[in-house]
């Protein structure tokens, strides 16, 4: 990926890459150019990449700062004590070889080919740590416990007795260590932890300075003051809404659909807002400051645009190269989750996995207000799974690309539900890309997430969407599906032309309407839009993702 300072993105550039790529290039073969349909979509995007009403700019998404074991640290978990028998818990010794990495500063943890039997949570809440197995087909972490067992009883905030394990938490966790003590003594305490960038006390954290209004798409913004700013800094820009939720307005695009909108009675919506969107800073030049990503929305003075303080973030921390099998036990009734889930990265920044499988889990990979990570390689296997892929929290700017969620192995028992890869709570500017999906939907789990892609995916489209009533609008403005090949097709949640404000659907093969059919919850026109739709031919670019990240 490169790190070219976004200045030398160009008109003419844009443009010559987009040629490239939509025809082949060079290299392609002469068939292939004439068969190609390069939508008009994509000819508009590359004139105004950066602020393109549907399609939304997401050529910097994941990990950028990918740390790959080159500290000098090595530990092996044997010399902790690990033993890969299957039998003996493990969990002590990894999780002390963890610590140690963690205490020096950062370092490669190897778990070596085998099966280790863990009792515990396998925690990472130090930045720089890498855990790395032999790959996902030689080391195996099997897990005998639920985190129900091992933490406590995570209730729900609006109350009953759904189990938040449903949609939080994993037996592999990164997070950071203040955090990750936070969240389970507020469990044990039977509380509520907020989980994201600002904790419970999120009035409390401290501003560095005021930004001046900007629109969505600026790289370079001024600030107030910006003495307390660094290049390499990590920052949350916070964006409040107004008495009119001008702010929930803008995300859904703007116009007289969003403006007719009730919003009040909203109140899960509510409490993801403020909007906290975590950037490093690139360059500071007096009161200039230069973001390593640009705006995702519109700065304006009636939302108070501000920097902040944060909870400390993980870095550089990554898994890689593992199997975590969960003990096989049937899936649980809809919300009543254990917590045998895979693995999560929570607070988060430039971190990743990398040939991960999870097997026999309630939820498989969890980003909970993380950003700018990599999933890469991962595959959600074994009896089914409510959650395959969790989106929450206001999580932002992380890629999915190779993902595999494979058939059930046993049949879904009664009242459980599965949904897919799901996007909620103001999460915005995530991609999945190139996945095989033979089971689950693209679930928007309402929260008004925005700005999200998929792009070059199969899927069997057999999963429903969630989200309660509470939680507002299924759709944001800037969702975009591109080239999605729907094998059974169903239409829903696939073909979001009539759903989803702002968007676009482009390259869908032709699907119909059955099971859940949603109505929009906007009215009057959605400036949605169509294109390739039903074709027989080959769209170009093929995956959308890639050909921003060429630009």
């Amino acid at each position: 990926m490169s790190n070219s300072h976004p200045t030398r993105f160009t008109r003419r550039t844009l443009l010559g890459t987009a040629t490239a790529v939509a025809l082949g290039a060079a290299t392609g073969t002469a068939r292939a150019a004439t068969t190609a349909q390069v939508p008009s979509l994509w000819r508009e995007f590359t004139r105004t990449p950066f602020t393109h009403p549907q399609i939304p700019y997401i050529g910097r998404a994941g990990c950028r700062t990918r740390h790959r074991g080159g500290h000098p640290l090595v530990l092996d978990v044997r010399r902790y004590g690990a033993v890969a028998d299957g039998t003996t818990d493990s969990a002590p010794a990894i999780n002390r070889a963890i610590a140690a990495a963690g205490r020096a500063g950062g370092g490669t943890v190897l778990i070596p080919p085998g099966t280790f039997r863990i009792d515990d949570v396998i925690r990472v809440g130090h930045s720089n740590v890498l855990v790395r197995g032999a790959g996902s087909d030689r080391t195996k972490l099997y897990a005998t416990k639920n985190l129900t067992e091992l933490i406590g009883v995570y209730g729900s905030r609006y109350g009953g007795d759904k189990s938040s394990w449903s949609w939080a938490g994993g037996l592999i966790w990164l997070a950071p260590s203040a955090r990750w003590d936070s969240l389970v003594a507020a469990i044990r305490a039977k509380a509520w932890p907020f989980e994201g960038w600002t904790g419970n006390k999120r009035d409390e954290w401290r501003q560095l300075t005021t930004v001046e209004p900007a629109r969505q798409g600026t790289w370079t913004v001024t600030v107030a003051d910006a003495s307390q700013l660094k290049p390499g800094e990590l920052v949350l820009l916070r964006l409040a809404d107004d008495s009119a939720h001008t702010l929930l307005q803008h995300m859904a695009g703007g116009g007289p659909g969003p403006e007719a909108y009730y919003w009040d009675d909203k109140t899960k919506l509510l409490s993801y807002v403020p909007y906290e969107w975590p950037v490093r800073i690139a360059h500071v030049h007096g009161r200039k400051v230069t973001l390593e990503r640009p705006l995702p929305l519109d700065l304006r003075p009636e939302w108070n645009p501000q920097f902040t303080t944060h909870v400390e973030e993980l870095t550089g921390s990554g898994v890689e190269g593992l199997t975590l099998e969960a003990v096989e036990t049937p899936q649980q009734p809809h919300l009543l989750d254990k917590g045998y889930n895979g693995v999560v990265l929570q607070c988060a920044y430039d971190c990743w996995l990398d040939d991960v499988t999870v097997r026999h889990v309630d939820n498989g990979f969890g980003l909970v207000a993380a950003s700018a990570c990599t999933l890469r390689g991962t595959t959600v296997a074994g009896r089914g799974s409510h959650h395959p892929y969790f989106c929450r929290e206001g999580s932002h700017d992380n890629l999915i690309e190779d993902f595999t969620i494979e058939e059930r192995t046993v049949p879904a028992p009664a009242n459980t539900q599965l949904h897919g890869i799901n996007v909620e709570g103001l999460s915005s500017y995530n991609v999945w890309s190139r996945g095989d999906m033979r089971m689950g939907t693209f679930d928007s789990h309402r929260g008004l997430p925005f700005a999200n892609v998929r792009t070059d995916i199969t899927v069997n489209n057999d999963g429903r969407h969630g989200g309660d009533a509470s939680a507002g609008p299924l759709f944001g403005a800037r969702f975009t599906h591109w080239n999605i090949r729907v094998t059974n097709g169903r239409a829903g949640l696939m073909k979001i032309d009539q759903l989803a404000p702002y968007s676009a659907t482009v390259g869908l093969n032709t699907v119909t309407e059955f099971d859940q059919i949603d109505v929009p919850d906007f009215t009057g026109d959605l400036h949605a839009r169509l294109e390739l739709y039903g074709t027989t031919g080959v769209v170009r670019p093929r995956n959308l993702y890639e050909a921003q990240r060429e630009l």
